[in-house]
């Protein structure tokens, strides 16, 4: 997991090589101004997803890990915490492999982590996380999602 701010987004592309066009794509668009919706960047292998969600508690965010993709989590309206859990501490669960996520929902988590608007959070296969954790009735986030490579 790497929670930073967006200006240092750069620092980080030598993690994955589609993050360059992440930095790109944000350079070039303004995320507030940006419709809900999934917009591809990269076919299926990069695309954002701009959306509203229901502010959860911590006892209704459910934990989740994806395979496949890597979030990279953007709040745009409000603050946003993450529940965080690392994967090797997480039961064995049914992965759904059309949808790229194993949820987790019995657990609560151990860390939480707070972004507000101009940071992001990136959670890898190997970071169970829980989104939407806010005191406000509904954010609105950006979600990358990023090919592993």
């Amino acid at each position: 997991m790497v929670i930073d701010t967006i200006e240092n987004l750069n620092k980080y592309e030598s993690l994955n090589p589609l993050f360059s066009e992440v930095v790109a794509f944000l350079q070039s668009h303004n995320l507030q101004e940006m419709e809900d919706g999934k917009q591809l960047i990269h076919g299926d292998e990069l695309f954002v997803n701009i959306t509203s969600a229901k502010g959860k508690t911590p006892a209704e965010a459910v934990l989740e890990t994806h395979e496949k993709m890597i979030d990279i989590q953007i709040p745009l309206s409000c603050p946003e915490t993450y529940g965080y859990t690392p994967l090797c501490r997480l039961p064995e669960a049914a992965y759904n492999a059309e949808k790229d996520i194993t949820k987790f929902p019995d657990l609560i988590a151990e860390s939480y982590v707070t972004c507000t608007p101009g940071m992001f959070a990136i959670f890898f296969p190997q970071d169970g996380h829980a989104p939407c954790i806010s005191t406000e009735s509904s954010i609105r986030k950006a979600i990358f999602k990023v090919a592993c490579k």
